[in-house]
């Protein structure tokens, strides 16, 4: 079956940097674009970056642009965020995805079909 493990996450100061990790199974991992959202307490989920299958293009949020970096291994079914400059308000339960689109890379929850268990980012001032 479809599988998404997140690993990486913590308890960070501001400032500083993590790489979240997330290993994929079950499914053609290569062919699939991916993403990551976040969700933080009593706020609704949202996007954070994605994907194409290929390692690129790439598509991220405002607030995290320049910070934030999403990467692939596709040898290794995994796909990376790489978090900089980490500011209190990153702090949130983050998840990979797998989108059910084959085109574009989208933004909308409605548009990833499984989803990773989370990992928590606790960024502190």
């Amino acid at each position: 079956q479809v599988q998404l493990v997140e690993s990486g996450g913590g308890l960070v100061q501001a400032g500083g940097s993590l790489r979240l990790s997330c290993v994929a199974s079950g499914f053609r991992f290569s062919i699939y674009n991916l993403g990551w959202f976040r969700q933080a307490p009593g706020k609704e989920r949202e996007f954070v970056a994605a994907i194409r299958q290929g390692g690129s293009p790439t598509r991220y949020a405002d607030s995290v642009k320049g910070r934030f970096a999403i990467t692939r291994d596709n040898t290794k079914n995994t796909v990376y965020l790489q978090m900089n400059s980490l500011r209190p308000d990153d702090t949130a339960v983050y998840y990979c995805a797998r989108s059910s689109r084959f085109g574009d890379l989208p933004g909308a929850g409605d548009e990833y079909d499984y989803w990773g268990q989370g990992t928590q980012v606790t960024v502190s001032s």
